[in-house]
């Protein structure tokens, strides 16, 4: 064989190597589509919220490879469930290609559980909701800090700042009522100028309410104090008690009121 190519002039070696390479050119072309898979396209289904088994169980039905690209946590969301895939529902590509699942991880992260103690209500629900965590039950229990958080609790018993819980998790809160759990005598202010009352109010845990001031009365401030409800003493000469968070209601006039050696202390 080698004998007859050497033989054979050097210009017929060249076209016969020439058209050896155009017919290996041309098989590859021919084959060319055959190995991309060109001109074989097929629509992506739609797999979003379906389980992983069932997304799978479609998507290999139609011709596609499956894989998981990621898994996060959607408290709202069941486990397994498919969040989004790449490429979207509806989107013609190449048959075999790859799509890619976002599902819900099936166990939740763990997080540190928040120092609520001191928030208000809102604030400690908001602070929840940012950590992934749910609010439960809200009980009150005495206290004149009215909508404050006093206690935490998860799965019946207290919850100290920094344990280890799964996002999701449920967190009762135990929340201040606005009134004090000691009682004490009702205070006398009638006599009083209104800004003086107020003062010593606010130094008990007190709370002026309603106020009704006389037509005359311009300085509601330097106004004097002839009512109060409730008062020291009930109509039977009972003694009255008050705890803090509670109301006085009080009624307002210019000149100071004549003293009541029965129900005042001025």
């Amino acid at each position: 064989m080698f004998k007859a190519i050497t033989n054979r002039p050097l210009w017929v070696n060249i076209l016969a190597g020439l058209l050896l390479a155009a017919g290996i050119f041309a098989l590859f072309l021919a084959s060319l589509n055959w190995l991309t898979g060109h001109g074989q396209s097929a629509t992506v289904p739609s797999v979003t919220g379906k389980s992983y088994e069932e997304a799978r169980s479609l998507l290999r039905k139609a011709g596609f490879d499956v894989e998981i690209q990621d898994s996060v946590y959607v408290d709202s969301v069941p486990a397994n469930r498919v969040l989004k895939q790449i490429p979207e529902a509806d989107e013609v590509v190449k048959s075999n290609r790859t799509i890619f699942l976002v599902i819900r991880r099936v166990v939740p992260p763990e997080v540190e559980m928040p120092n609520l103690t001191g928030y208000s209500f809102r604030n400690a629900e908001m602070v929840l909701k940012s950590m992934d965590l749910r609010v439960g039950d809200t009980t009150f229990k005495p206290d004149f800090a009215r909508n404050a958080v006093l206690e935490q609790w998860y799965n019946g018993s207290q919850i100290k700042p920094g344990t280890k819980i799964r996002k999701g998790s449920v967190i009762s809160l135990v929340l201040g009522d606005g009134i004090g759990n000691q009682e004490f005598p009702v205070p006398v202010i009638t006599g009083m100028t209104f800004c003086e009352a107020r003062a010593t109010l606010e130094s008990m845990g007190l709370i002026i309410g309603s106020v009704v001031a006389a037509g005359d009365v311009q300085d509601t401030c330097n106004a004097y104090i002839y009512r109060q409800v409730p008062e020291k003493f009930d109509e039977e000469k009972r003694l009255l008690r008050i705890r803090s968070g509670q109301t006085i209601d009080v009624w307002l006039q210019v000149d100071r009121p004549v003293k009541d050696t029965l129900t005042s202390d001025f």
